[in-house]
Parts: structure tokens; C-alpha cells; sequence
């Protein structure tokens, strides 16, 4: 104990005092509501003390006996904590990717919002950010995740459904019209398309004033856990796979403060897989993409710090805490042992969590507020960077305005009124926590050995494998809920009785609009679709009408600063002429005196499919959007070569 004690005090006069110079804490003193100050991190070294200043206090001398040293009785060794537990902010990061946690800085809270269109959506995200959101994140619809444009006949009946239609570079102005791009950080919901909804963000963002290297924010880009639990694919693996590491090396050039990619367990979760499976086939995503880019030349601390992951809040609240834990130390564990990371960035596993949209009942609905902050504060106990937390109406509709001011302010009494803030880890050292802590670890393990086996994650996807294992736990979950060994309250307990729900009045609609509105009520689906069709019918003939709008202007370099790379399998020759202009700026991408800008741009994208060209496609993308192409061009125009996926086919 007395090392641990000395190891503690090394933390506490090293890391924790440097860190603190250059990020102040909240406050300068923690206390409870009784006067006793809240220590930064709690720990073995501190048991017992208490107890004995009591009774020397009372004239009793101090007795030697274990209880009244401050030997925890489960007595671990300082080699055991160190190696499992370890201190914030320091390998293995068990508790905690930061030496001061939520007393330095609270989470962001970033509520997922997008439907209808851009307009729409907007106003969302003033009413969010006026109501003390902290962060932005965008939904998009179904159309616009699967590469689709508004007008398309696949769209037909889907455009602003689940999310916000997204066609053109002028819809995501209108997105983010009036939002300072470089004042809030923004995640986006995007797989397939990534790059192409990534390089609207910035082109935005710059004409805004923005620079692009002090952008922060999010896109989720984890095409793998499209095939195997989502399902908004576009391309086949091997491509989709090239895009997203293109994306990893255009980000760590170019945008050094984005998160190239948000590797999900939620959705994976949301498919009815357990709290063992989201942690192990996460993580074993996470190690397909770090391969792929080390196998295609980048070395893996320039890219590894700002790789984020993304994970459920469930129900079993102690489970969901030890969960955290775990993938935070196995990730640890992965990244420096089996990939030799030297940067300790680049061990930390920084997550997004989410409310279980699983979880929420259309019974009840009220009900699912309880629900929701308990999941919330699992992922507050279990160190989260950033929050979701679900509206309570979720299950019947578009949340209203009234309860998404209620779900964010959730969060807030979590953060400034519960005290769990406090103090780092607060759970940590908890016997039953560090002994489920680790058995989800192990467990973890031995998924990730056995998709090693199957030739690792892609492969594994291939051949079925992780599907039919959330597949099998989907339906083991279910059958329990019918039953009866599983109770949900409002379900199969405690439920109603017919006819004796009130469901308008969940909802707290007055006159049909919501009694907290932000003043416009949420068109109707089909009345959006047909706006954002005619939207952009007049975006296309006003783009026919004047070509010369749409170009790369003046021979200047790309959004950035940067220049389009040589083709890897042109001899060195530019993506987008016969050779790179003097001082290294990008060509024009069109003459003066093309009448479809757009066309040509998308038609280079074409000949860089075909060539086999593996990289370069995030600075051709942004050469297609300036000169006036629509998302659904730039996929159609990959598609031609790399045709859509279908499984099994």
C-alpha cells in the first residue's frame, strides 16, 4: 500500500498539477451538501483515514489493525491496480481518458436532431443551442445516407423523414445558416457518403471565415457496422473501405481537429446484440480500420489520436458503467501492444453515447424519462466525452420541442445538480464494478480472438458471422421479454388497461402545436418532400442556366490550402489535368467555357474508380461540390464503376 500511496502522490504532483495549470478546474473547492470536500480521485490509499482522525479527534488512541489503516480488505496489490486501474488520464485509462475529468470540463451535450428540411432543421438548432446544448449533431435521411438525391425515384417517400435532406453545397448553408461553424463542434451521422457531407461541412464552414485546421467535430464514416447491423451501405467493402481511410489521411492533413470517424457500437446494440458483443465487435471494427490505414502507409500515431468511438446507453445500469470501463482499457491495451502506438493520444478511447432508442416504450411513454437519466448518468459514471440523451416521445413520433428541452435538461441536472461530477471514477474500486469491469473485458477478448481467427472483422462480416451472433442474442432478448423472465415496466408489467392510456397528453399538445414550440410546427413529411424536390429541381436549372457560377475560380488551391495529390496509378499525372499548376495550387477543374462543370468533375471521379486509384477522392469530391455537383452525381458517378452492394450477390 505504501507504493500505491507513493504512485498515488507521483500522479497527484505530476500529471494532475501539470494538467490543471493548463486546464483549471470548475471550481476551486468540491464538497457535499454536509461540508466534506470531494477529493479529485478516491482510491485505496484513502480508506480508512477518516475513521481513525474520528477517533484520535475523541482521544483514542490509534490502533494497528487492518480495518483502521486504510487497507481496503480485498487488500489489492499496487501491481494489480496499477496495471488494471492505473490514474486518469494515464495508461491504461480505466478511469478515465482525463486527469480531472467532469471537474475540468462537463461533457458536451450534443443532441441529435435533423428532419424535414434544411430550414426546418435549423431553427432546431437555434432553439437547442438557446436552450444551453453544447454541441451539434445531424441526423440525416434516409435518401441522403444511401447516396440518393431528392428528386431520385428511390427517395420517393423517405426525403426529410428520419432526418434532414442534404442534396447540394446550398442546402448545407442553409443547414448551419447563422451557426458560427468555428464556435460549436458537430457531429454527423453519415456512413457511406462521409466524405462527400464532410466536405459540404467545410466548404461551409471556410466561407463562413472558418479555418479548417481549427475545425472540431465528428463523422461517424463506420461503414463496417453498416454491413453488419444498419444496413445504409452504398458501395461494396473494398471500396467503401479505401474511402474511409482516403478520409483518415485527408483529415490528419487537413482537418488535424476532426474525428475522422466515429467506430459504432450503438447501432450494433440497437440490433439486439449484448453489452460483451458491442464492446468486442466495436473494437474489432476499430482494429479493421487501423490496419487498413497502416497497411496503406500511414503510421498509426498521426492518425490514431482522432479516432472516436460511439456507444449505447442500456438499461442494465451497473453493466453499462463496467462496459465503458472495460473498452476503454482494451483499447488501450490493443492499440500499444498490437499496433506499437508511441503516442499516448493514441491509446485513449474517447466516446459519444447515446440513449437506447431500443429501450423506449410507445406504453407509457412518460416512463421513458426515468429511463432515459438512468442510462444518461450510466454513461456520465462510465466517463463519456460527449451525450444523447432520447426524448420520452420517440416511439410514436419526431420528439417535440417540449421534450427535447426536457431529455437535454437531464443532462444538465446530471451535470450541475447531482454531484456525481465531482470527483473522478466515483465507482472505481467498487468490487462488483471492477470484477464486471473485467469479466466484459475477457469476454470482449475472446470474440476479437476468434474474428483474428476468421481473418479479421471484414472478413468475419463476410461470412456472416457477427450477424448471426447479434441475431441470436436479439431474439434470445425478445423471447425472454414474452416470457415474462424479463420485465419492462409499462410492457409486460405494471401495464395499463385498455383504452386507458392518454397519449396526446405525453406529448403536451395544446391546439395540435406543441405548448413549447419554437414557434413553427414541424411540416408535414409529405409537404417537406415535395419543398425539398422543387428545391432542388430550381438548383439544377439554375445551375444549367449559368455554368460559369460553378468552377474552381482564379487557379486557386483547393478548400484547405491543400492541392490535389498525383493519381497513384497515372504516373504522378493531377486527378483533375495533365499536370499540377506552378506552386503547387490544383488546376481548374473545368474550362471557362464547359456548360456542365458538374459533369466534367464527376466524370474525373469516374476515370480515378476506374484507374484504381487509392487515394485522392476527399480533394476530387470538394473540386465536384464547387463546381455545382449534387451528392447523388458524385455517388452515381463512383457507382458506374464500383456498382451498389448487395449482399450476397
Amino acid at each position: 500500500m505504501s507504493d500505491l500511496r507513493e504512485n498515488y502522490q507521483h500522479w497527484h504532483d505530476g500529471p494532475l498539477a501539470k494538467f490543471r495549470q493548463k486546464a483549471p478546474e470548475r471550481r476551486e473547492r468540491f464538497a457535499s451538501t454536509s461540508g466534506y470536500e470531494f477529493p479529485t480521485l478516491a482510491g485505496p490509499w484513502d480508506l480508512g483515514r477518516a475513521a481513525v482522525s474520528g477517533r484520535q479527534a475523541a482521544g483514542e488512541r490509534p490502533s494497528l489493525a487492518a480495518e483502521d489503516t486504510g487497507r481496503d480488505a480485498r487488500a489489492p496489490e499496487d501491481d494489480w491496480y496499477t496495471a488494471q486501474l492505473g490514474f486518469p488520464g494515464e495508461y491504461p485509462f480505466t478511469r478515465g481518458v482525463q486527469p480531472t475529468m467532469y471537474r475540468g470540463r462537463l461533457w458536451t451535450m450534443r443532441q441529435y436532431a435533423g428532419f424535414s428540411t434544411a430550414r426546418a432543421t435549423n431553427e432546431r438548432y437555434h432553439f437547442l443551442l438557446k436552450s444551453g446544448q453544447t454541441g451539434l449533431s445531424v441526423a440525416f435521411d434516409l435518401p441522403t445516407q444511401m447516396g440518393y438525391d431528392s428528386t431520385d425515384a428511390m427517395a420517393l417517400g423517405e426525403v426529410g423523414k428520419v432526418g434532414v435532406a442534404i442534396d447540394t453545397l446550398d442546402d448545407m448553408r442553409t443547414l448551419f445558416g447563422g451557426i458560427p461553424l468555428d464556435k460549436v463542434t458537430t457531429s454527423m451521422t453519415i456512413n457511406a457518403p462521409a466524405i462527400i457531407l464532410l466536405a459540404m461541412y467545410q466548404l461551409v464552414a471556410e466561407e463562413q471565415g472558418a479555418s479548417a485546421a481549427g475545425l472540431g467535430g465528428t463523422i461517424q464514416n463506420d461503414i463496417l457496422k453498416e454491413y453488419m447491423a444498419r444496413g445504409t451501405y452504398i458501395f461494396p467493402p473494398e471500396p467503401s473501405m479505401m474511402l474511409t481511410v482516403d478520409s483518415f489521411r485527408y483529415c490528419s492533413q487537413v482537418l488535424p481537429q476532426w474525428n475522422m470517424i466515429s467506430i459504432s457500437g450503438y447501432h450494433i446494440r440497437e440490433a439486439g446484440c449484448s453489452a460483451v458483443q458491442e464492446v468486442a465487435f466495436t473494437l474489432a471494427d476499430g482494429i479493421q480500420y487501423t490496419q487498413a490505414a497502416v497497411e496503406a502507409g500511414m503510421d498509426v500515431d498521426a492518425f490514431a489520436g482522432r479516432l472516436s468511438f460511439f456507444f449505447n446507453a442500456h438499461n442494465n445500469f451497473l453493466e453499462e458503467v463496467a462496459k465503458y470501463r472495460a473498452a476503454r482499457r482494451l483499447w488501450a491495451r490493443i492499440m500499444r501492444e498490437r499496433f506499437g502506438a508511441k503516442n499516448p493520444k493514441s491509446w485513449m478511447l474517447r466516446f459519444h453515447t447515446q440513449t437506447a432508442g431500443s429501450m423506449l416504450t410507445a406504453q407509457q411513454p412518460l416512463n421513458n424519462t426515468v429511463r432515459v437519466a438512468m442510462q444518461a448518468l450510466a454513461a456520465v459514471l462510465g466517463g463519456t466525452q460527449s451525450l444523447h440523451t432520447n426524448s420520452y416521445d420517440e416511439a410514436l413520433a419526431l420528439p417535440s420541442p417540449a421534450s427535447v428541452e426536457i431529455a437535454l435538461r437531464t443532462q444538465q441536472i446530471i451535470a450541475h445538480e447531482s454531484g456525481v461530477c465531482d470527483t473522478v471514477d466515483p465507482l472505481g474500486g467498487a468490487w462488483f464494478i471492477e470484477d464486471l469491469t473485467d469479466k466484459i473485458e475477457a469476454g470482449a477478448v475472446e470474440y476479437i480472438r476468434k474474428i483474428d481467427e476468421l481473418g479479421g472483422m471484414r472478413s468475419a462480416i463476410e461470412r456472416g458471422y457477427p450477424q448471426a451472433e447479434i441475431q441470436q442474442q436479439a431474439y434470445e432478448w425478445q423471447r425472454s421479454v414474452e416470457s415474462g423472465d424479463r420485465s419492462i415496466v409499462g410492457v409486460n408489467k405494471f401495464v395499463d388497461e385498455p383504452g386507458s392510456a392518454d397519449i396526446l397528453s405525453a406529448s403536451s399538445k395544446a391546439g395540435g402545436q406543441d405548448a413549447h414550440s419554437t414557434g413553427t410546427a414541424a411540416r408535414p413529411t409529405g409537404e417537406a418532400e415535395a419543398d425539398q424536390r422543387a428545391r432542388l429541381q430550381q438548383y439544377i436549372a439554375q445551375r444549367a442556366a449559368n455554368p460559369s457560377q460553378y468552377r474552381l475560380g482564379g487557379g486557386a488551391a483547393l478548400s484547405g490550402g491543400g492541392s490535389l495529390p498525383p493519381s497513384s496509378a497515372s504516373g504522378g499525372a493531377d486527378i483533375l489535368s495533365a499536370g499540377q499548376p506552378d506552386g503547387g495550387q490544383a488546376a481548374r477543374p473545368t474550362a471557362f467555357g464547359d456548360p456542365a462543370p458538374w459533369a466534367t468533375a464527376c466524370g474525373r471521379l469516374t476515370d480515378m474508380a476506374a484507374r484504381g486509384d487509392k487515394s485522392g477522392y476527399c480533394e476530387a469530391i470538394h473540386a465536384a461540390l464547387q463546381c455545382g455537383a449534387t451528392e447523388g452525381e458524385i455517388v452515381k458517378a463512383l457507382e458506374q464503376v464500383w456498382g451498389r452492394y448487395r449482399p450476397g450477390l
